[in-house]
Parts: structure tokens; sequence; C-alpha cells
């Protein structure tokens, strides 16, 4: 096990749950009622030593509020909750370095326009929210904060430091800062960019400010903005919110709510606490089939502010932001040119960009003497460039540079404006 967690990375194991295991909160765990029966699987991620005490290091799958923000350690070398019986591993292969993809067949693609047409049948083409293109989810208008921006943080362009030509936060110095991509779009349709943006934008930037401190890739929970009206809804939104629910309340990260693509309560919010964070257990024998909303609680969490937030306009703002403290949250016009994007650094001449879409941008660089953005976008890894998009700097952009804002990661409550 120890070889090959070294050579090549974590391994899935068995291993039993005693019930001590599940009121776990830290330290090096050993179970002292000999359970060896194997009802759970988790992965080993490392090993370690601790004053002469060897241990796994376990991810878990409850959640982060449980145990060690996810994790948890177990005494090594015993076989203790039977960890070291029952492993699994298999040696990646690149397969998409060559950007293959898998050619659908015609039975796929009459499928998919079936699936197309009836997910996206309850937003009339005319909606505010699509302008004509389907993927398209901002209504369109400026970012407006209700209460202003906030903060004292020095703007990054307003410090005359010395800008890099380029920069790109997948990459630097050969550590990847960005947490992962994500789709909007499933297991249903919803027009959720303004929250995956912009938690997209915010969570790297987590990342960038922990550096080495951080223990696995962070994630910010969108449904949750959906699930507060933060900002919006399925419907649309407007990014704005989901910094002012920040900077207020703090927001969760992935493990607190699934991604499941739909309004609370049919766009009806009440955001209980429930509907931010929540753990379930198993139902009774006579409803083993069923899920129960009696059977989830809410739990605690760890929340991730903003101390500041503030809107970014033209290149070299925007180049001084993403250098200085990382990705951005930006608007931008869907055509049905860019939903066809596949590579390259793409351009298009609107003479009136109407955005109605939000991304994030990671970075920046230059090919063949002209210089571009690097955009995420939140529609899955199978668009564009694995789910990124190069798109042309200062001109022909779809207004990319005209609607961003940014927000500096803290782990501190506001406390003179903290709405509980």
């Amino acid at each position: 096990m120890m070889q090959e967690i070294y050579q090549r990375g974590p391994i899935a194991c068995g291993v039993a749950v005693p019930d001590s295991l599940e009121e776990y909160t830290g330290g090096i765990y050993e179970d002292t009622t000999g359970d060896q029966e194997i009802v759970h699987d988790i992965s080993v991620v490392g090993y370690g030593e601790e004053k002469g005490k060897k241990y796994w290091l376990v991810r878990n799958s409850w959640g982060t509020h449980w145990g060690e923000q996810g994790f948890f350690r177990v005494i090594r070398g015993t076989n203790n909750i039977a960890i070291e019986t029952d492993c699994a591993w298999a040696t990646p292969v690149d397969t998409w370095s060559s950007g293959e993809k898998h050619q659908a067949t015609q039975e796929e693609k009459e499928e998919g326009s079936l699936a197309d047409e009836a997910k996206n049948s309850k937003y009339p083409e005319d909606s505010p929210q699509f302008l004509g293109h389907k993927n398209g989810c901002r209504r369109v208008n400026k970012i407006h904060f209700k209460d202003g921006e906030k903060g004292t943080t020095p703007r990054a362009w307003t410090m005359n430091a010395e800008v890099p030509a380029s920069i790109d936060w997948r990459n630097v110095d050969g550590v990847n800062y960005l947490s992962w991509n994500k789709n909007q779009h499933i297991p249903t349709y919803c027009g959720s960019c303004w929250a995956q943006g912009s938690t997209s934008a915010l969570a790297d930037r987590f990342a960038i400010m922990l550096k080495d401190k951080f223990s696995a890739p962070i994630g910010l929970n969108a449904q949750v903005m959906v699930n507060c009206e933060a900002g919006g809804d399925c419907n649309g939104g407007d990014p704005s919110g989901v910094y002012e629910w920040a900077y207020n309340h703090g927001i969760p990260d992935s493990s607190c709510e699934q991604y499941v693509a739909h309004n609370l309560n049919d766009g009806h919010s009440s955001c209980e606490p429930i509907d931010i964070c929540r753990d379930c257990s198993p139902p009774p024998p006579e409803n083993a089939s069923e899920h129960l909303p009696e059977n989830c609680k809410t739990v605690e969490y760890k929340k991730y502010y903003v101390s500041d937030y503030y809107s970014v306009s033209g290149a070299d703002q925007m180049k001084a932001e993403i250098s200085k403290y990382g990705p951005i949250s930006c608007g931008l016009e869907v055509t049905a040119a860019f939903e066809a994007y596949t590579g390259g650094v793409y351009s298009e001449n609107v003479y009136w960009p109407m955005i109605n879409h939000e991304i994030s941008i990671t970075g920046y660089g230059v090919s063949n003497g002209e210089e571009y953005w690097i955009g995420r976008n939140s529609w899955g890894t199978y668009w564009g460039e694995q789910g990124f998009f190069r798109i042309k700097m200062h001109s022909d952009n779809l207004g990319v540079e005209t609607d961003c804002t940014a927000g500096i990661p803290s782990f501190k409550p506001n406390s003179s404006n903290l709405v509980e």
C-alpha cells in the first residue's frame, strides 16, 4: 500500500465502521472493538507518523464538516478497521492530450436533440435570460451592488506593480490552483451561470491565498446560492449577489448541498439552514427505498467569506487584478458561434454586446503576438478546451472586459454586516 500510494497516488480501500468512527472529530483513530466487517469504501491519500504513532491519511465521503475537514487518520500497520485488507487501484492512462473526443452516434444525437428540446422548452427564446441563445443565463444589466462596493484592500491596479506578460492559474510554478470545472446544465437545464462563474473564481482565490496550506481543492456551493437566491435562481441572476452573500453570510463548500440544477420550492426560496448545509441518515428498514426529509438534519459548516468585493473593467485593471489576487468573474454575450467553440483564440465582432452569461477569467497570455484571456466556462469539460476557452483581448471579445467582479477571500466574518 505504501509503495503504491507513494509511486502513483491514492488508493481505494474497504473499512469497517464502528460507532466511534462515525463520531470521529480528529486525531489518530484506533478502534478498540476489533470490528473487521467491511461496509464502507474510502480512499487512502497518504501516510505519516506523529509522536511515534504511524497512521494512514484517509479521505471520507461524509462532507467536510465531519472529521478533519472530511479526512481522518487511522493507526497504520495493525489492520485497524480492516483498512489493510481489501484495497484496489489502477494506473491512469493519458487519453485526452490528443484532444480526441467521443463521436456521438446518430441515435445518441437524436436522443440528445429531444432531451435538449425538452429541457429548454420552459424558457422561451425571447426571455431576457437567453437573448436567443439557449446557454445564456444572465439578465442584461451591469453589476449592481445593493450596498455599494466593500472593503479597504488596495485595488491591484493602483499598486503600480509590474504586471507579468502572461499568467495561467492552472499552472503557476507547476501548481494548479483552480477548483474543478462544472456543468450548470446537469442533471437538467439551469441558468445558474451567475452563481457558477463567481463561486469558481472565489474558490480559486482561496486556494491561491492558502498556497501550500490547503489539503484538497476547494469548491464553493453554487446550489446554495440558487437555494438562497443570492443574486438569482435557475432562471438567471446577477453575480453581485454572490459576493454580497459571501460578505454577509459566508458560503459553504460543495459538500454541504448537492448541485441539483433546480430552484428551491419552485423558485420561492425560504433558504432555511437545512437548505444551506445538511447531512442525512439511512431511513428505517420499513422505508429503505425512500429518501425521507425527516432523516436529514442541519449541520455546522466552514464559511468562506470575502472581506472586499468590487467591480473590475478594462484590460489593464483585469490583468493587474488576476496576476495579483487570482481569477475574476466576468459577463459576456453568448452567441451561436461562441456556443460552437471548440478551441483556439476566439474573436467575434459584436457591435453592441448584450451580456447574458457569466464565466471566470483565470489568466491571460499571448499567441503569435496576439493577447488573449483564458476563460473557464460552466458547460462541462467536453465543451471548448476541456471546459476552458481563450478569447481575444482588447476587442472583438463579446464584451468580456466591460463587467467583471472580484472579491478578497477571508475566513473572518464581517461582524458589522453579519446577518444570520
